[in-house]
């Protein structure tokens, strides 16, 4: 058994249901949603922090989301807000694949978000997101690395 199949994680799906610069809702609580962005994919909390409202619909390009509501911006990889009118980051969640199957875990009280950088900015690493088909040492199926950060 993978220890995927224990709490906290949860089966997202496969990674094929995932398509490049969109993003698949999850029915939890609160809901969070995985993004696939520049072949990785990311999980963050679903709820747009400036008004209720759903990112899963927003645009997405280089590893940020735009909210649809108000065109409030937010980095992926950390959370961070990049844009007004929000201004207070959204709740990341690590992302791990499993052969073919994404899982995410949901945890609270333990984000470190705040100690990574959003691509681009002075200081940028990884969050917690890969390549999609790598595992933790950043090897595919077939034991090929992916050069993860």
């Amino acid at each position: 058994m993978s220890e995927y199949n224990r709490e906290p994680w949860i089966r997202a799906g496969r990674v094929d249901e995932f398509p490049e610069d969109q993003a698949v809702r999850l029915d939890t609580t609160p809901p969070v949603s995985v993004f696939r962005s520049g072949g990785e994919l990311f999980c963050v909390d679903d709820t747009c922090t400036h008004e209720d409202f759903s990112l899963a619909d927003g645009w997405v390009e280089d590893g940020t989301v735009e909210c649809p509501l108000h065109l409030a911006k937010f980095c992926l990889r950390t959370g961070a807000a990049l844009a007004a009118p929000a201004y207070r980051p959204l709740a990341t969640h690590e992302v791990r694949v499993d052969r073919a199957d994404v899982y995410v875990r949901i945890a609270r009280g333990d984000d470190t978000s705040s100690e990574r950088r959003c691509p681009g900015t002075i200081g940028s690493e990884a969050g917690g997101s890969r390549p999609v088909g790598a595992d933790a040492g950043g090897r595919d199926a077939e034991g090929a690395g992916h050069g993860v950060a």
